[in-house]
């Protein structure tokens, strides 16, 4: 619970809970101070209260409390609360025989869902409106006041449908892709192309509303990413930002909508090297809080710290500009020295590469190697996970560059081992393993530039193969490759890679 909430529940226990307000309030203080909860220790501290003896009952009655105390303070905080007390209220007049008062009330309350396009609410409405009708006896209605109603049922439901089936085809996408990751073969695409077989005909016919426009917008974006088609995903992605903007009243309360379009078109958008639209994007995000002052909680402000701070180092690192993703850090490490608690495991795995990324692009091998450390030995994140596999592999590369070689050895076999427990594999990474191991066995030194030139061939050949293409998003290993085949800085060839991207 937040602080004023907290304030606020012992204002609502002394005024409504009468002489048991003491009780609920020692209590809550003593499990707000605990940093988990401790049954145990609660009993010791109050085994001379009544209360104690009868504790799941009070425990109960405490949960009650604060959730009442909770709906009070927050009666006001969205449109969707006050529509609800407005029926409410109409409901409480309608018991009272109040019939006009009670109409009134759900008057100002259709005008507000309709202006939200809240079709259950408009429901609810219709619900109480047709009881009245009939207390009323059907006072000043005639038949094409009733066919009206139903006409308008008829359009609230079928709206309704709309939105669930946009929604049912969504999270079948999504699902697939959190537990699965994107396509990697026709098969598994063809498999995201099924999830999409519910909507029929004519999906686009669906976009008839502000939220289902935005859902239609969000699944298709969703759907070519699952596709690793950025070029097809982006124009939704678009669309989304630009009904946002159209619809800055609609969406006012709902931040996470528009921190998530926001950074999946910077993201999208850096994939199709479009870097100089991705970075003022990026600043819009971090207006977010003086733009969104009431809706911003600090999980919301950890979040944009997170995305922002990752997606300002990818830019860096796809756009090649290594020595201003250097001038970056500082500031990045002070957010995570902050935030450090209260970041997922995945958030920190994410920084931990990108700073390593950065450093690497920079010539500051050392110090990648320090930061890559830390996310492959302190971070507790699922080893089966893509960035784990890579940050294998990107260390491989470090200590290639450190011309540590008497440690690859060792190091490479471990990568072998680990990724002979992945089911779903990128055939890059055994030709990538396959140049460290001849690598190591390799005498002459003369022939370095001819073995990247050869690895640089495979991998190009890789990159045309759309399941095989996302691999070097983790790490552009062609650029690598090409900068030693050729004897030139790894900034200058990503840079040009950036450009080929932009350009294609």
């Amino acid at each position: 619970m937040t602080k004023p909430e907290k304030r606020y529940f012992k204002l609502h226990t002394s005024k409504n809970m009468a002489g048991d307000s003491g009780n609920y309030q020692l209590l809550f203080d003593v499990i707000a101070k605990q940093e988990e909860y401790d049954e145990e220790k609660i009993l010791t501290k109050f085994r001379k209260e009544a209360f104690a003896q009868r504790f799941p009952i009070t425990k109960n009655r405490l949960y009650n409390v604060v959730l009442k105390s909770l709906d009070a303070f927050h009666s006001n905080s969205s449109a969707d609360a006050r529509l609800k007390r407005q029926i409410h209220y109409a409901e409480i007049l309608y018991q009272k025989s109040l019939y006009d008062q009670a109409l009134k009330i759900l008057q100002g309350a259709r005008k507000l869902a309709e202006d939200l396009e809240q079709w259950s609410t408009l429901l609810e409405i219709s619900k109480w409106e047709k009881r009245m009708m009939e207390r009323k006896n059907y006072e000043d209605v005639n038949e094409e006041m009733l066919n009206g109603i139903r006409k308008n049922d008829l359009y609230l439901l079928s709206k309704l449908d709309e939105f669930h089936l946009l929604w049912h085809a969504k999270s079948l996408v999504f699902n697939r892709m959190y537990k699965k990751g994107r396509a990697r073969s026709a098969e598994e695409a063809a498999m995201f192309k099924n999830d999409l077989k519910c909507l029929g005909e004519g999906a686009g016919q669906l976009a008839s509303t502000v939220e289902n426009t935005y859902l239609y917008h969000h699944l298709m974006s969703a759907y070519y990413y699952s596709l690793n088609d950025y070029k097809n995903s982006l124009p939704h992605l678009k669309s989304n930002l630009q009904s946002i903007s159209d619809n800055l009243d609609f969406f006012a309360e709902e931040p996470d909508i528009y921190l998530s379009v926001l950074t999946n078109t910077i993201y999208v958008g850096m994939q199709m090297g479009e870097y100089d639209s991705s970075f003022k994007l990026l600043q819009e995000v971090r207006k977010m809080p003086d733009r969104m002052a009431e809706s911003m909680t600090e999980d919301l402000s950890i979040r944009i710290f997170a995305t922002t701070g990752n997606l300002e180092l990818a830019l860096y690192i796809y756009s090649g500009n290594f020595d201003q993703g250097i001038k970056a850090l500082p500031a990045i490490e002070e957010g995570l020295f902050k935030f450090e608690d209260r970041l997922s495991a995945l958030r920190k795995a994410q920084f931990y590469f990108n700073i390593a990324l950065v450093c690497f692009g920079a010539g500051r091998y050392n110090e990648a190697l320090k930061w890559l450390n830390q996310l492959l030995n302190n971070i507790g994140i699922d080893q089966s996970l893509d960035i784990h596999c890579f940050a294998q592999l990107f260390f491989l590369i470090i200590h290639l560059e450190l011309g540590n070689k008497s440690l690859l050895p060792y190091a490479l076999r471990s990568t072998q081992r680990y990724l002979q427990t992945r089911e779903r594999a990128y055939e890059f990474e055994y030709v990538f393993l396959e140049f460290i191991n001849q690598s190591l066995h390799k005498r002459q030194q003369s022939d370095e530039k001819e073995r990247f030139a050869e690895l640089l061939i495979q991998l190009q050949e890789l990159e045309k193969n759309p399941f095989e293409r996302t691999a070097f998003e983790y790490f552009d290993l062609p650029s690598w490759a090409r900068s030693k085949a050729e004897g030139r800085s790894f900034a200058e060839c990503v840079k040009e890679a950036g450009e080929r991207r932009r350009v294609g």
